[in-house]
């Protein structure tokens, strides 16, 4: 039985992918700034309330616990409104927490599940995984985007230098779930609609119809980022 570590394990695919993990024969250890109490009870789960900005507690942790694989779902959740109006609430977490995950990883030679987004792609009508690098995010995924791509180009620096290989990165499109935010001011597309459906008589949905967009279940995320760590995917998956 391998030990794992999930970052972020209070949020919406970070409470999947405990359970998940769980049911097949994983030993989990969760870290997460709050606990949720949609957190599994288990005896094969243990959760640290922890504040991972701060690097001495990622150093610790690792220390402590010396998992055989990290899935970093850590990630602020929001809105593309909340995005442009409080990007420092994107970058900075962001930053301080993938920088130290990554880098234990690293230098402990574990691997990496690193969760990016869909929002490093640039507009098209398909993602081709290779282009990330050579194009520019939409405007509406200007801070979240980058903030994500510095995640991944930290990995690759890690690969070139040192010749860590040991990561998986995944670009999940819009997730969506049971756990999710359904806050009105800054919840996602299915969320919002999900409440605007319960409250309103009259369901009134942005747009003219004509956007297209891809959306994914939490629990295939959380099946789709076992299945890449089992397989040894080093490629990035969309």
């Amino acid at each position: 039985m391998k030990k794992v570590l999930i970052t972020g394990c209070s949020g919406l695919v970070g409470i999947h992918l405990v359970k998940k993990c769980l049911e097949s024969g994983y030993e989990v250890v969760g870290a997460d700034i709050r606990y949720s109490d949609k957190l599994p009870k288990s005896d094969k789960f243990t959760f640290y309330e922890l504040d991972l900005t701060l690097g001495e507690n990622v150093k610790n942790l690792f220390f402590f616990e010396s998992p055989d694989v990290v899935f970093n779902t850590f990630g602020v959740k929001g809105s593309p409104m909340r995005a442009k109006n409080e990007p420092v609430d994107f970058l900075y977490p962001s930053f301080k927490i993938n920088t130290e995950i990554i880098n234990q990883c690293a230098k402990h030679n574990i691997w990496l599940v690193f969760v990016s987004s869909v929002g490093v792609y640039a507009p098209a009508d398909v993602f081709k995984e290779d282009d990330v690098l050579n194009t520019v995010p939409s405007p509406n995924d200007r801070f979240a985007g980058w903030a994500k791509r510095m995640g991944e180009m930290q990995a690759e620096a890690y690969s070139i230098q040192y010749g860590w290989n040991k990561v998986s990165i995944v670009r999940p499109a819009n997730v969506y779930g049971a756990y999710d935010n359904f806050n009105p001011a800054n919840a996602m597309v299915v969320p919002s609609l999900i409440r605007k459906a319960q409250e309103n008589d009259v369901l009134e949905v942005w747009g003219d119809g004509s956007t297209i967009r891809d959306f994914i279940h939490a629990d295939d995320v959380a099946l789709g980022m076992i299945f890449v760590v089992e397989n040894e995917i080093t490629q990035p998956v969309n």
